[in-house]
């Protein structure tokens, strides 16, 4: 929906002009009392008339104006603060008072959305806000109404400046920026990332070099040294690489819980992309899997250069379903599409322990051939519940009914752990960064 209509007449009377009038028939009303006021409102009266007409005069007859353009990017990034800059330029020889009102997108649901600014004569203005966005997809911008006055505030004219643009709201590029540069600089540790010792040594060779203090002489190649004639030479050893990592992604119901104005579905999707990035960083290759009541997507995994945005364009149109997801036909796709081990790291959401046992048998027998992660999420409003005080016998049952959930969210961490199934427990908002976390703790650990 449209604020204003662009045919609406460009003329409007300030609420100055309002006073004066009422004021010019408060005079009026008392000359019944007092004649000699009736001559004073005559004057009033037509020294208003004169007034409006001499600050339309001022208004109307320049042709340009002010000038509004709007400047902001081809697309937004989900869940993150986007900025929008409006150009103005004044073609007045005085100073002049407005207020703006930008057509934004019907997405943010925000019908009063004003800014208001002076400009002095011939001056040019950048004003700048940020938007924030909560659903993936089209969101189209529409005209510009600029509401002028001069100083004598008495009419108001608008000029509609029609700057009609449709930008892609993305997933969390912006968020993808900064976790790449971090692990380029090998910096994780700064994004929230913990630091991880490494166990023993990696099986993938790179080359034998000469020993120097600070290498491991468990290292030492015996036969290369003698080669050497006596200078120790050792291996040396480096992260395994093009390991298969796959993120799959729940698209059922179970993932329509809101947070912060943002879907599970959303969250995982962010999440998703910057795994996978770290992931071909790390010169692992990336793949991805949606499903619900069908499989959605399959992009076998790869570290070619096109990859990370074929991930972007497949995740931009990614919806939920309302129907339960089908584990089986998951395990299908996997058991037949994917031959090599792979770190497969599902992210879904179990409200009970019921919900995971009906899912288990098949979480299992994905688990048999490859390293399953699952990802689930803390329901925080509950824990919101079980911090505040009861003060009565309705909050005592509330709080009471919060902390079973919460009990049973981590007996179900417990019943994964006992199938030997790695699992992240976590608030959406950490979502990110946890999954980050465990993907270079197994890598550390040698488990993929």
């Amino acid at each position: 929906m449209r604020f204003y209509n662009k045919y609406i007449k460009p003329l409007f009377f300030g609420s100055r002009f309002y006073w004066s009038l009422v004021a010019v028939i408060a005079i009026f009303l008392l000359s019944y009392i007092w004649t000699f006021l009736f001559v004073v409102g005559q004057l009033g009266f037509l020294f208003l008339v004169v007034l409006v007409i001499l600050d339309y005069c001022i208004l109307f007859f320049n042709k340009k104006g002010v000038i509004a353009l709007r400047e902001l990017t081809e697309r937004f990034s989900n869940g993150d603060e986007n900025k929008v800059q409006l150009q103005l330029k004044s073609h007045y020889p005085f100073r002049t008072h407005l207020k703006i009102i930008d057509e934004i997108p019907v997405q943010f649901q925000r019908r009063d959305f004003l800014l208001q600014t002076s400009m002095a004569g011939g001056e040019e203005q950048h004003l700048v806000y940020n938007l924030r966005p909560v659903e993936r997809g089209e969101y189209t911008f529409y005209d510009i109404n600029l509401f002028i006055k001069s100083p004598l505030s008495l009419v108001v004219r608008r000029i509609t400046t029609e700057q009609e643009k449709t930008v892609k709201v993305l997933p969390s590029y912006l968020a993808l920026r900064q976790f790449e540069l971090k692990a380029y600089s090998n910096n994780l540790a700064e994004a929230g990332s913990r630091k991880i010792r490494k166990i023993g040594h990696s099986l993938e060779f790179e080359q034998i070099k000469e020993y120097v203090i600070g290498d491991d002489i468990r290292s030492i190649n015996w036969k290369a040294t003698a080669r050497k004639g006596g200078q120790l030479m050792v291996n040396n050893f480096v992260d395994e690489r093009s390991q298969q990592v796959y993120c799959v992604i729940d698209k059922g119901r179970v993932m329509k819980m809101p947070f912060e104005g943002m879907s599970l579905l959303d969250y995982a999707i962010n999440a998703t992309l910057i795994l996978s990035r770290v992931a071909l960083i790390r010169q692992d290759k990336a793949g991805l899997i949606t499903f619900a009541e069908q499989i959605g997507h399959f992009l076998p995994a790869d570290r070619k250069a096109a990859q990370m945005g074929t991930i972007l364009e497949t995740l931009y149109n990614q919806q939920t379903k309302f129907l339960e997801t089908d584990f089986e036909k998951l395990y299908a796709l996997i058991r037949g599409r994917i031959t090599q081990r792979s770190l497969i790291v599902l992210f879904t959401n179990f409200e009970s322990l019921t919900g995971l046992q009906r899912q288990l048998p098949y979480i299992r027998s994905i688990a048999r051939n490859h390293l399953v992660l699952v990802v689930f999420f803390e329901n925080t409003e509950l824990k919101q519940l079980t911090d505040t005080k009861a003060n009565d016998i309705e909050s005592v049952y509330v709080k009471t009914i919060a902390e079973k959930y919460i009990h049973e969210k981590k007996l179900i961490v417990k019943e994964l752990q006992q199938h030997g199934i790695f699992t992240i427990l976590t608030a959406p908002q950490n979502l990110t960064v946890d999954t980050v976390n465990k993907y270079l703790e197994l890598k550390a650990r040698q488990a993929i």
